[in-house]
Protein backbone atom coordinates (compact mmCIF):
# COMPACT_ATOMS: atom_id res chain seq x y z
CA UNK A 1 0.00 0.00 0.00
CA UNK A 2 1.12 3.65 -0.97
CA UNK A 3 0.28 7.24 1.01
CA UNK A 4 0.91 9.00 3.85
CA UNK A 5 -0.72 8.49 7.56
CA UNK A 6 -2.13 11.65 8.87
CA UNK A 7 -2.92 13.22 12.50
CA UNK A 8 -4.48 16.21 13.41
CA UNK A 9 -4.30 18.02 16.81
CA UNK A 10 -6.78 20.55 18.66
CA UNK A 11 -4.79 20.68 22.07
CA UNK A 12 -1.53 20.05 21.95
CA UNK A 13 1.06 22.91 22.06
CA UNK A 14 5.18 23.39 22.38
CA UNK A 15 5.30 25.62 25.54
CA UNK A 16 9.66 25.96 24.83
CA UNK A 17 12.25 24.52 22.77
CA UNK A 18 15.71 24.67 24.01
CA UNK A 19 19.53 23.67 22.57
CA UNK A 20 22.41 22.00 24.44
CA UNK A 21 25.60 22.63 22.66
CA UNK A 22 29.03 21.15 23.68
CA UNK A 23 31.67 22.92 24.62
CA UNK A 24 34.33 21.89 22.46
CA UNK A 25 34.26 22.56 18.51
CA UNK A 26 36.18 19.66 16.45
CA UNK A 27 36.67 21.05 12.85
CA UNK A 28 36.53 19.16 9.97
CA UNK A 29 40.08 19.55 9.50
CA UNK A 30 41.36 17.90 12.76
CA UNK A 31 39.54 14.79 11.48
CA UNK A 32 41.29 15.45 7.92
CA UNK A 33 44.46 15.42 9.61
CA UNK A 34 43.99 12.22 11.06
CA UNK A 35 43.10 10.95 7.89
CA UNK A 36 46.00 12.79 6.19
CA UNK A 37 48.09 9.54 5.08
CA UNK A 38 44.58 7.49 4.12
CA UNK A 39 43.57 10.89 2.12
CA UNK A 40 46.68 11.20 0.58
CA UNK A 41 46.79 7.32 -0.50
CA UNK A 42 43.82 7.78 -2.12
CA UNK A 43 44.48 10.75 -3.63
CA UNK A 44 41.09 12.70 -2.18
CA UNK A 45 41.53 16.17 -1.06
CA UNK A 46 42.00 17.13 2.82
CA UNK A 47 39.04 19.03 2.41
CA UNK A 48 36.46 16.92 1.48
CA UNK A 49 34.19 16.83 4.67
CA UNK A 50 33.77 21.10 3.88
CA UNK A 51 33.56 20.30 0.12
CA UNK A 52 31.21 17.35 0.09
CA UNK A 53 28.77 17.82 2.89
CA UNK A 54 29.86 21.63 3.08
CA UNK A 55 30.67 20.54 7.50
CA UNK A 56 33.15 22.80 8.81
CA UNK A 57 32.98 21.91 12.34
CA UNK A 58 30.69 19.75 15.32
CA UNK A 59 30.28 19.98 18.90
CA UNK A 60 32.15 17.63 21.30
CA UNK A 61 31.42 16.96 24.49
CA UNK A 62 34.16 18.74 27.09
CA UNK A 63 35.53 16.39 30.06
CA UNK A 64 33.40 17.94 32.53
CA UNK A 65 30.11 17.19 30.35
CA UNK A 66 28.71 14.92 28.46
CA UNK A 67 25.61 13.63 26.81
CA UNK A 68 23.51 13.40 29.85
CA UNK A 69 24.71 16.57 31.72
CA UNK A 70 24.19 18.18 28.69
CA UNK A 71 20.20 16.94 28.13
CA UNK A 72 19.17 17.46 31.66
CA UNK A 73 20.56 21.27 31.15
CA UNK A 74 18.79 21.56 27.93
CA UNK A 75 15.40 20.24 30.07
CA UNK A 76 15.51 22.61 32.99
CA UNK A 77 15.76 25.20 30.56
CA UNK A 78 13.43 24.31 28.91
CA UNK A 79 11.08 23.65 31.64
CA UNK A 80 12.22 27.07 33.21
CA UNK A 81 11.25 28.84 29.63
CA UNK A 82 7.76 27.01 29.47
CA UNK A 83 7.13 28.19 33.69
CA UNK A 84 6.52 24.17 34.05
CA UNK A 85 7.82 23.08 37.14
CA UNK A 86 9.46 18.94 37.13
CA UNK A 87 6.64 18.01 39.20
CA UNK A 88 4.51 19.14 36.66
CA UNK A 89 6.20 16.48 34.19
CA UNK A 90 3.51 13.62 33.14
CA UNK A 91 5.59 11.86 30.64
CA UNK A 92 9.58 11.87 30.02
CA UNK A 93 10.31 10.85 25.81
CA UNK A 94 14.19 10.20 25.31
CA UNK A 95 14.94 10.39 21.54
CA UNK A 96 18.30 10.07 21.34
CA UNK A 97 20.34 7.46 19.09
CA UNK A 98 23.06 7.71 21.01
CA UNK A 99 23.06 4.86 24.17
CA UNK A 100 25.92 4.06 26.17
CA UNK A 101 24.28 0.45 27.03
CA UNK A 102 20.98 -1.41 25.86
CA UNK A 103 19.05 -1.69 29.17
CA UNK A 104 17.76 0.92 31.68
CA UNK A 105 16.29 3.23 28.97
CA UNK A 106 18.51 6.41 28.70
CA UNK A 107 15.06 7.72 30.07
CA UNK A 108 15.40 6.36 33.45
CA UNK A 109 18.70 8.12 34.27
CA UNK A 110 17.10 11.31 32.87
CA UNK A 111 14.23 11.34 35.02
CA UNK A 112 15.95 10.64 38.02
CA UNK A 113 18.77 13.70 37.21
CA UNK A 114 16.15 15.62 36.72
CA UNK A 115 13.86 15.28 39.64
CA UNK A 116 10.83 14.14 37.94
CA UNK A 117 8.24 12.42 40.01
CA UNK A 118 7.55 8.64 40.47
CA UNK A 119 3.88 9.44 38.32
CA UNK A 120 5.94 10.51 35.45
CA UNK A 121 6.30 7.88 32.70
CA UNK A 122 9.27 7.51 31.09
CA UNK A 123 10.92 5.44 28.24
CA UNK A 124 12.63 5.85 25.01
CA UNK A 125 11.38 6.19 21.56
CA UNK A 126 14.05 5.32 18.46
CA UNK A 127 13.67 5.83 14.94
CA UNK A 128 17.02 7.25 13.86
CA UNK A 129 17.27 10.99 12.56
CA UNK A 130 13.35 11.21 12.88
CA UNK A 131 12.67 10.00 17.00
CA UNK A 132 12.28 13.47 18.24
CA UNK A 133 9.47 14.75 15.97
CA UNK A 134 8.14 10.85 16.35
CA UNK A 135 8.55 11.12 20.65
CA UNK A 136 6.66 14.63 20.00
CA UNK A 137 3.79 13.33 17.91
CA UNK A 138 3.39 10.82 20.53
CA UNK A 139 3.58 13.29 23.36
CA UNK A 140 0.94 15.18 21.59
CA UNK A 141 -1.45 12.56 21.24
CA UNK A 142 -1.64 11.90 24.74
CA UNK A 143 -2.21 15.15 25.48
CA UNK A 144 -5.45 15.04 23.07
CA UNK A 145 -6.63 12.13 24.87
CA UNK A 146 -6.11 13.90 28.17
CA UNK A 147 -3.85 10.98 29.72
CA UNK A 148 -1.17 13.93 30.64
CA UNK A 149 -0.89 17.36 31.10
CA UNK A 150 2.83 18.28 30.46
CA UNK A 151 5.34 15.87 28.37
CA UNK A 152 9.19 16.55 27.99
CA UNK A 153 10.51 14.86 24.95
CA UNK A 154 14.28 15.06 24.59
CA UNK A 155 17.45 14.00 22.80
CA UNK A 156 21.20 14.00 23.94
CA UNK A 157 24.26 12.74 20.65
CA UNK A 158 27.84 11.56 21.51
CA UNK A 159 29.40 11.07 18.52
CA UNK A 160 32.96 11.03 19.79
CA UNK A 161 33.06 7.31 20.12
CA UNK A 162 32.31 6.93 16.78
CA UNK A 163 34.13 9.26 15.36
CA UNK A 164 37.00 7.30 16.84
CA UNK A 165 36.35 3.91 16.00
CA UNK A 166 35.60 5.08 12.51
CA UNK A 167 39.16 6.76 12.21
CA UNK A 168 40.95 4.41 14.19
CA UNK A 169 39.39 1.59 11.57
CA UNK A 170 40.25 3.94 8.06
CA UNK A 171 43.88 4.05 9.37
CA UNK A 172 43.81 0.20 10.18
CA UNK A 173 42.32 -1.19 6.92
CA UNK A 174 43.47 0.66 4.18
CA UNK A 175 40.33 1.19 2.47
CA UNK A 176 39.27 2.11 -0.78
CA UNK A 177 37.53 5.13 -2.16
CA UNK A 178 34.38 3.09 -2.17
CA UNK A 179 34.74 1.89 1.40
CA UNK A 180 35.98 5.37 3.09
CA UNK A 181 33.12 6.91 1.27
CA UNK A 182 30.11 3.94 2.92
CA UNK A 183 32.35 5.58 6.34
CA UNK A 184 31.97 9.39 5.64
CA UNK A 185 28.50 10.26 6.85
CA UNK A 186 29.69 9.14 10.18
CA UNK A 187 32.36 12.17 10.11
CA UNK A 188 29.45 14.76 9.77
CA UNK A 189 28.03 14.11 12.73
CA UNK A 190 28.21 15.96 15.61
CA UNK A 191 27.38 16.36 19.41
CA UNK A 192 24.58 18.00 20.81
CA UNK A 193 21.43 18.05 22.94
CA UNK A 194 17.61 19.08 22.90
CA UNK A 195 14.11 19.66 24.98
CA UNK A 196 11.27 20.60 24.31
CA UNK A 197 7.84 20.94 26.23
CA UNK A 198 4.74 20.40 25.14
CA UNK A 199 1.67 20.39 27.19
CA UNK A 200 -2.51 21.61 26.55
CA UNK A 201 -2.84 24.79 24.59
CA UNK A 202 -5.95 25.56 27.00
CA UNK A 203 -3.25 25.66 29.59
CA UNK A 204 -0.91 27.77 28.50
CA UNK A 205 -2.22 31.24 26.15
CA UNK A 206 0.56 31.98 24.06
CA UNK A 207 1.91 28.92 23.40
CA UNK A 208 2.80 27.20 19.80
CA UNK A 209 -0.12 25.08 18.85
CA UNK A 210 1.55 21.71 16.79
CA UNK A 211 -1.45 21.21 14.08
CA UNK A 212 -0.32 17.69 13.16
CA UNK A 213 1.10 16.53 9.88
CA UNK A 214 1.86 13.03 7.90
CA UNK A 215 4.46 10.17 8.00
CA UNK A 216 5.42 7.92 5.36
CA UNK A 217 7.73 4.88 5.48
CA UNK A 218 10.13 3.57 2.53
CA UNK A 219 11.24 0.24 4.34
CA UNK A 220 12.67 -1.40 1.55
CA UNK A 221 15.45 1.12 1.80
CA UNK A 222 16.52 -0.37 5.58
CA UNK A 223 19.63 -1.24 4.63
CA UNK A 224 21.01 1.87 3.20
CA UNK A 225 22.20 3.61 6.39
CA UNK A 226 23.37 0.78 9.20
CA UNK A 227 24.70 2.36 12.57
CA UNK A 228 26.19 1.06 15.41
CA UNK A 229 28.53 2.45 18.36
CA UNK A 230 31.12 0.84 16.13
CA UNK A 231 30.43 2.84 13.05
CA UNK A 232 27.82 3.65 10.78
CA UNK A 233 27.57 2.19 6.94
CA UNK A 234 25.83 4.04 4.27
CA UNK A 235 24.97 4.28 0.68
CA UNK A 236 25.06 7.99 0.14
CA UNK A 237 24.27 8.13 -3.27
CA UNK A 238 21.09 5.56 -2.68
CA UNK A 239 20.28 7.03 0.60
CA UNK A 240 20.01 10.56 -1.09
CA UNK A 241 17.70 9.15 -3.53
CA UNK A 242 15.40 6.98 -1.52
CA UNK A 243 15.24 9.89 0.97
CA UNK A 244 14.65 12.43 -1.38
CA UNK A 245 11.83 11.05 -3.34
CA UNK A 246 10.28 9.99 -0.15
CA UNK A 247 10.06 13.28 1.30
CA UNK A 248 8.98 14.66 -1.80
CA UNK A 249 5.96 11.97 -2.36
CA UNK A 250 4.73 12.73 1.27
CA UNK A 251 4.92 16.39 0.60
CA UNK A 252 2.77 16.35 -2.36
CA UNK A 253 -0.04 14.17 -0.92
CA UNK A 254 -0.69 16.15 1.94
CA UNK A 255 -0.33 19.95 -0.21
CA UNK A 256 -3.72 19.52 -1.17
CA UNK A 257 -4.82 19.45 2.61
CA UNK A 258 -2.26 21.05 4.29
CA UNK A 259 -0.43 24.31 1.65
CA UNK A 260 2.57 23.87 3.02
CA UNK A 261 4.32 25.85 0.15
CA UNK A 262 2.82 28.78 1.89
CA UNK A 263 4.42 28.21 5.39
CA UNK A 264 6.69 31.13 6.66
CA UNK A 265 9.84 28.96 7.84
CA UNK A 266 10.73 24.74 7.00
CA UNK A 267 12.95 23.22 9.76
CA UNK A 268 14.58 20.10 8.37
CA UNK A 269 16.66 17.57 9.71
CA UNK A 270 20.56 18.56 8.96
CA UNK A 271 22.36 16.22 7.30
CA UNK A 272 24.36 18.23 4.62
CA UNK A 273 24.62 20.65 2.11
CA UNK A 274 23.49 18.32 -0.69
CA UNK A 275 20.55 16.72 1.44
CA UNK A 276 19.40 20.58 2.00
CA UNK A 277 19.61 21.93 -1.63
CA UNK A 278 18.16 18.86 -2.98
CA UNK A 279 15.00 18.95 -1.10
CA UNK A 280 14.77 22.90 -1.43
CA UNK A 281 15.05 22.78 -4.70
CA UNK A 282 12.68 19.15 -5.56
CA UNK A 283 9.74 21.29 -3.70
CA UNK A 284 10.39 24.59 -4.67
CA UNK A 285 11.20 26.21 -1.48
CA UNK A 286 12.79 29.55 -0.78
CA UNK A 287 16.02 28.81 0.47
CA UNK A 288 15.66 31.82 2.77
CA UNK A 289 12.95 29.87 4.29
CA UNK A 290 15.10 26.62 5.35
CA UNK A 291 17.79 27.85 8.35
CA UNK A 292 20.29 25.43 8.24
CA UNK A 293 23.24 24.27 11.38
CA UNK A 294 25.25 21.23 9.56
CA UNK A 295 28.29 23.46 8.71
CA UNK A 296 28.89 24.55 12.22
CA UNK A 297 27.63 21.39 14.27
CA UNK A 298 27.33 19.10 11.96
CA UNK A 299 24.92 16.12 11.66
CA UNK A 300 23.65 15.61 15.42
CA UNK A 301 21.07 12.82 14.29
CA UNK A 302 17.28 13.69 16.22
CA UNK A 303 18.61 16.23 18.17
CA UNK A 304 19.53 18.52 14.91
CA UNK A 305 16.08 19.53 14.00
CA UNK A 306 14.71 20.59 17.29
CA UNK A 307 18.50 22.16 17.81
CA UNK A 308 18.19 24.68 14.53
CA UNK A 309 14.65 25.07 15.88
CA UNK A 310 15.54 26.89 19.01
CA UNK A 311 18.41 28.67 16.84
CA UNK A 312 15.52 30.24 14.73
CA UNK A 313 12.67 31.00 17.46
CA UNK A 314 13.55 34.25 18.01
CA UNK A 315 13.22 35.44 14.29
CA UNK A 316 9.16 33.75 14.44
CA UNK A 317 6.72 35.82 15.00
CA UNK A 318 3.23 34.79 16.25
CA UNK A 319 0.94 33.51 13.88
CA UNK A 320 4.10 32.00 11.71
CA UNK A 321 3.39 28.70 9.69
CA UNK A 322 6.91 26.41 11.00
CA UNK A 323 6.87 23.29 8.96
CA UNK A 324 9.14 20.74 10.68
CA UNK A 325 10.43 18.04 7.88
CA UNK A 326 12.14 15.52 9.42
CA UNK A 327 13.77 11.94 7.80
CA UNK A 328 15.27 9.22 9.19
CA UNK A 329 17.50 5.84 7.91
CA UNK A 330 14.87 3.58 7.63
CA UNK A 331 13.99 5.16 5.69
CA UNK A 332 11.14 7.46 7.56
CA UNK A 333 9.86 11.06 7.33
CA UNK A 334 7.42 12.90 9.42
CA UNK A 335 6.24 16.24 8.44
CA UNK A 336 4.48 18.66 11.40
CA UNK A 337 3.38 22.01 11.02
CA UNK A 338 3.14 24.50 14.26
CA UNK A 339 1.63 28.05 14.90
CA UNK A 340 4.12 30.02 16.40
Amino acid sequence: MHGNNTARFTRAAMLSVTSGLPGTVTTSAQIQEQLAEVLDRLRLPRTLLERVAGVLERRTWSPDEDMYSGTIDAANRALAHADVNPEEIDLLINTSVSRPHLEPSVAARLHHGLGLPSSALNFDVTNACLGFVNGMSLAASMIETGQIRHALVVAGENAADVHAATIQRLLNAHPSRDELMQEFATLTLGSGAAATVIGASEDHPGSHRLLGGVTRAATQFHDLCVGSADGMFTDAAGLLKGGLDLVVSAWREAEPEWRWSKADRFVTHQVSRAHTDAITDAIDLDPARVPTTYANLGNVGPASLPITLAAEQESLHPGDRVVLMGVGSGLNTALMEIIW
